[in-house]
C-alpha cells in the first residue's frame, strides 16, 4: 500500500475526517475527534501510525520487523507500521480496522451505534 491507499482506506471508514494539525508533513485521521491512525508525509519509507491496545501492541512488535513503537505517543499504545512488501494488504488493513475500533469503543453509546 502507498500512502494514498492508507489515506483512501481510513477516510472509507465511517465518520473519519483528516487533518494537518501538527505540520503540513502529517495526516492526521480522526473519528468523532480522537485520533486512531497518522500518516508521515515526509519520509522515504512508507507508514502508519496506528492506536492499539497494549497487548497487539506487543505481540505485533514481537512478530513483525516493521512494526516498532510509535515515537510521537505513549509507546505502549502506539505502533508505528513500516509498509514492505512483506505485510499484506488485509493485514495493514485489520490494524486499520483495529485502532478505529479501539477509539470507537471510547465513544458514547449513541455515537459508537451509529458508526458501527
Amino acid at each position: 500500500m502507498n500512502v494514498e491507499e492508507l489515506r483512501e482506506y481510513c477516510l472509507s471508514l465511517k465518520g473519519t475526517t483528516e487533518s494537518f494539525p501538527f505540520d503540513d508533513v502529517t495526516l492526521v485521521l480522526k473519528v468523532q475527534g480522537k485520533m486512531f491512525a497518522l500518516i508521515p508525509l515526509s519520509t522515504t519509507e512508507t507508514s502508519i501510525s496506528l492506536k492499539c491496545d497494549p497487548e497487539l501492541a506487543i505481540s505485533l512488535r514481537e512478530e513483525y520487523e516493521a512494526v516498532v513503537p510509535a515515537y510521537h505517543f505513549n509507546k505502549k499504545h502506539w505502533n508505528t507500521v513500516y509498509i514492505d512488501g512483506r505485510l499484506t494488504r488485509k493485514l495493514i488493513c485489520d490494524w486499520i480496522d483495529h485502532s478505529y475500533r479501539l477509539v470507537v469503543a471510547g465513544l458514547p453509546v449513541k455515537v459508537r451505534e451509529e458508526l458501527l
